[in-house]
C-alpha cells in the first residue's frame, strides 16, 4: 500500500522513532512492503518509517536505476531496522540530492564517502557490513537518532 509521505514542517518529523521490539509481527513485515511501495511510487532512493508518520526504526533503501540520480550505480534493496550507522573513514564527498519529505528542493549536501551499519533483522540476530554504496540513498531522519 503507498502510504501519504509526510513533507518537511510536519510536527511528526521531529518525533524520535523507537526501537523495533518484535520482529514477528505481521504489521513489521507490512511496514516494510509499505515502505517499498510508497518510496518507488515516488522515485526515490531510500526511505525511513519517521517519513510515513511510523515512529519506528525503519529505514529502506535500494534501486535499480533511480531518474533521480541518472549516474548512480543500481544498489541492492536492503532493510534496515534498529539501525547504527556510523562513519567508514574521514572522506567526505559532496553531492546534490534531494528528500522524499521535501519535494522540489535539492541542494549540495556533504556526506561521508563509506559507512558502516548495524541493524537487526530478528530479536537474536544483527547484520552489519561496510558497504561501497551510494551514501546520497540516506535521507537525515529522525529513525537513526
Amino acid at each position: 500500500m503507498i502510504r501519504e509521505i509526510l513533507k518537511m514542517g510536519d510536527p511528526r518529523l521531529l518525533r524520535i522513532a523507537q526501537p523495533v521490539e518484535h520482529f514477528e509481527k505481521p504489521e513489521l513485515q507490512a511496514l516494510v512492503q509499505d515502505m517499498f511501495d510508497t518510496m518507488r511510487d515516488a522515485n526515490g532512493a531510500g526511505l525511513a518509517a519517521p517519513q510515513i508518520g511510523v515512529d519506528l526504526q525503519v529505514v529502506i533503501f535500494g534501486f535499480g536505476h533511480n531518474e533521480r540520480y541518472p549516474d548512480a550505480p543500481s544498489v541492492p534493496e536492503t532493510v534496515l531496522i534498529n539501525p547504527i550507522i556510523t562513519p567508514n573513514g574521514h572522506n567526505m564527498e559532496e553531492g546534490w540530492e534531494g528528500c522524499l519529505s521535501m519535494p522540489g528542493l535539492r541542494g549540495a549536501v556533504q556526506r561521508f564517502s563509506m559507512i558502516r551499519y548495524r541493524a537487526s533483522i530478528s530479536p537474536a540476530t544483527r547484520s552489519s557490513g561496510s558497504p561501497k554504496v551510494f551514501t546520497r540513498a540516506w535521507c537525515s531522519t529522525s529513525a537513526t537518532t
